[in-house]
């Protein structure tokens, strides 16, 4: 059932997803996340040991991008969140994205 007008929705029915104790978008893809609308000043900030070696994007290293710190489903934190990448910054938690990746590594949906 649906939330009336000014009433709160039943907690059942809210998704809620917390960033630093899943990690899953950042361990998905190789090619994740990938350089797209940084100016030159925000991809110097980023430490060039964390660049891919064709200059794209973050590199991946086994099977997460090498920023990630922490275990995916447990405890997860942005080595450099605050210089990371626009398509970071895009990605939100519980959208499309979130529960694809939440699923490939059999983390719960809600």
């Amino acid at each position: 059932m649906a939330a009336q007008a000014g009433s709160s929705p039943d907690v059942d029915q809210v998704a809620v997803f917390d960033c630093q104790s899943c990690g899953a978008c950042c361990a998905y893809a190789a090619d994740w996340p990938r350089f797209s609308t940084e100016d030159d000043a925000e991809l110097e900030r980023i430490p060039e040991a964390l660049v891919a070696a064709d200059l794209s994007g973050i590199r991946f290293e086994n099977g997460r991008c090498a920023a990630l710190r922490g275990e995916v489903g447990k405890a997860t934190a942005c080595g450099i969140y605050d210089a990371r990448p626009h398509v970071c910054h895009a990605c939100m938690p519980g959208d499309p994205e979130c529960l694809t990746a939440r699923a490939a590594h059999g983390l719960a949906m809600r």
